[in-house]
């Protein structure tokens, strides 16, 4: 089959024809129809990951169908996604407590395990999601992970009505729509001068969008943090009311600056995001449909994953990047 590899970091993925999958016990192949492109892979690329098995294929934000299958539950022809986590024990402390996204021996698609940049990929049964046949592929996409991640992170943010969110990319264009639907004013804070995205933001029904330096309009209940920008956490910390929640959304974030205590005092909270869970995937896919949710995209052909990745890093994209494949 054909796949884009990275070989090592600060490279470009290379084209390549690698030995086809086959289906693991209990597991499936899936004959890919389209994977999102995640910012976590720009961070896979920029050798930001520790632990990196070259070569690798990227991408976990996968829809396609099963054409091989070694669990009944999941038959040949039958649509899945592929998201991130891709493998826990299922045996310690963590995934006994249902914090399976803390799993110290997880595996992750596209990073530990082989990912959706090619024509077909393996997966543990279990951690697929079962899809619905409509709509396109390439609309499914950025749930698996954008979706996902974002509705984690709203989860972390409790009861919070104002919510803000900076970083207005993939994840948010999501999350802003889950927001409305609750009914919970959320306010974008994008990179200064990216009038674009503050567009997008009011489109999608905004209360205020403006630059990541700007004050919102009020204090927050809560603010969850895209963009990998360390010095956006006490900004972030500065936009809270007292009991506030600050959640930082990704994988990797450029170092926290030092700030004043005074921001983090009064029972202010600065947590972070790491994975998902089956159960968070089964509950936000479920929401998904009923809302329904909208996604923006870009398409690109596999072998054009370098320009996506080009136009994604430049911040050229409004909403996701998406590789078509089948």
């Amino acid at each position: 089959m054909r796949a884009m590899l990275l070989r090592g970091p600060d490279r470009d993925l290379e084209l390549a024809d690698v030995a086809d999958p086959r289906a693991p016990a209990g597991g499936v192949v899936v004959a890919i129809e389209a994977c999102g492109i995640c910012r976590t892979d720009l961070h896979l690329l920029d050798g930001e990951l520790s632990d990196v098995p070259y070569p690798v294929i990227p991408g976990h934000q996968i829809v396609g169908r099963v054409i091989e299958s070694d669990a009944p539950a999941l038959a040949i022809g039958l649509r899945v996604g592929v998201p991130w986590l891709g493998y826990t024990c299922g045996a310690c402390d963590f995934c006994a407590s249902g914090s399976e996204n803390l799993c110290d021996a997880a595996r992750f698609t596209g990073y530990t395990l082989p990912g959706g940049y090619a024509e077909r990929v393996a997966a543990d049964a279990r951690f697929c999601f079962p899809l619905a046949p409509e709509p396109a592929a390439a609309e499914l996409a950025p749930l698996l992970c954008a979706g996902l991640i974002g509705y984690r992170a709203l989860r972390m943010c409790g009861d919070a009505t104002h919510v803000g969110i900076y970083g207005f990319g993939a994840a948010a264009h999501l999350l802003a729509q889950v927001l409305a639907y609750q009914q919970r004013p959320f306010y974008a804070f994008t990179r200064p001068g990216d009038a674009a995205a503050q567009a997008a933001a009011r489109e999608l029904g905004a209360a205020w969008a403006g630059a990541s330096d700007a004050q919102p309009p009020r204090t927050l209940d809560a603010a969850i943090i895209f963009a990998p920008v360390g010095s956006l956490v006490p900004r972030a910390l500065a936009a809270i009311r007292k009991g506030g929640t600050v959640v930082c959304g990704g994988i990797h974030m450029s170092p926290l600056p030092s700030f004043p205590y005074a921001l983090l005092w009064g029972e202010r909270r600065l947590v972070s995001v790491a994975n998902l869970t089956r159960a968070d995937g089964d509950e936000f896919l479920q929401l998904a449909a009923r809302i329904p949710l909208r996604t923006r995209v870009e398409t690109f052909r596999l072998e054009d994953a370098n320009l996506a990745i080009t136009r994604l890093r430049s911040g050229a994209i409004v909403g996701s990047a998406v590789l078509e494949i089948g």
